[in-house]
């Protein structure tokens, strides 16, 4: 009989942020697919309105501004929090969370208004692929935002410990694919839209 007599090390949390790089990897194939579904159906327009024809490009940067800027401020958040300032962090925290969510509105008024138009996602494949890959994205930043009020709470109720830090890295990785994701919206589906 063999007896392992030296136990191996892990780091605390270590397997949380393998596990959320797994995560991340399979989100990005989901992307890949509905971007790939866009790709096939963005031309089949079956009479309906063209993107050109439907696209704010104006509103969509604004959007974009948004989204961009929430990156930012998540950033100094997580400065402060290698800093171990409980209160900046909150603050960046609440800075991102409002941007965040003013992305949020702005993708629903797009969407209403599209709506309102007549250019729902039945109309064409062409929009329906649009409404799934835009509002999977939009359903990303609205979970993302959830976490980020319940880390505000658990920050707020437990300080910077080892735990809330992994925590906030994490959801640090998954805003910032979140901005990835959008920058390949942005141009892959309203910039080439409205040159086509």
């Amino acid at each position: 009989m063999f007896y392992e007599t030296d136990e191996h090390h892990h780091d605390a949390g270590g397997s949380t942020m393998l596990g959320f790089w797994l995560y991340l990897m399979s989100d990005c194939l989901i992307f890949a697919m509905l971007f790939a579904s866009y790709g096939v159906f963005g031309g089949s327009y079956a009479g309906g309105p063209q993107p050109h024809e439907i696209f704010e490009l104006p509103l969509v940067a604004l959007n974009t501004s948004m989204l961009l800027l929430s990156s930012i401020t998540y950033g100094f958040a997580m400065l402060a929090m290698n800093d171990g300032k409980v209160r900046a962090v909150q603050g960046w925290l609440a800075i991102t969370g409002l941007f965040g969510l003013a992305f949020l509105c702005i993708e629903l008024y797009e969407f209403a208004n599209l709506i309102h138009e007549g250019a729902g996602p039945q109309r064409s494949a062409f929009l329906s692929s649009f409404f799934t890959l835009v509002g999977t994205h939009g359903l990303h930043v609205t979970f993302g935002l959830i976490w980020l009020v319940t880390l505000m709470v658990q920050v707020g109720r437990k300080g910077l410990i080892a735990a809330n830090q992994r925590r906030l890295q994490c959801l640090s990785l998954f805003w910032h694919f979140l901005d990835v994701i959008w920058i390949g919206v942005f141009t892959f589906v309203y910039l080439l839209g409205v040159l086509r």
